[in-house]
């Protein structure tokens, strides 16, 4: 008998709700900060994305690691105050 767990594959969709973004390094990386949804055919979720990524020499967007935080407010307060915590002396 074989006890490994069998995930079926779902598809998702995802649809970026508002984002804003930050460049830096002369303009060729940049951290994008959006609200994103998520959706299945079992519904749906939300949640907000930081994602850090580059432009291409023909100005594509290329994504490299990405980091989804719960779309509660506490839990965003927490990390925006843990992220100006980090800048303080």
């Amino acid at each position: 008998m074989n006890n490994d767990r069998q995930f079926e594959q779902r598809k998702v969709d995802f649809e970026t709700l508002k984002s804003e973004e930050v460049k830096f390094k002369n303009d060729t990386q940049f951290i994008e900060i959006a609200r994103k949804k998520a959706k299945t055919d079992d519904g749906e979720n939300e949640f907000v994305s930081i994602s850090r990524g580059y432009f291409t020499p023909q100005g594509e967007r290329r994504f490299r690691r990405s980091v989804a935080i719960p779309s509660d407010a506490g839990v965003v307060e927490g990390v925006a105050n843990a992220l100006k915590n980090m800048m303080s002396e």
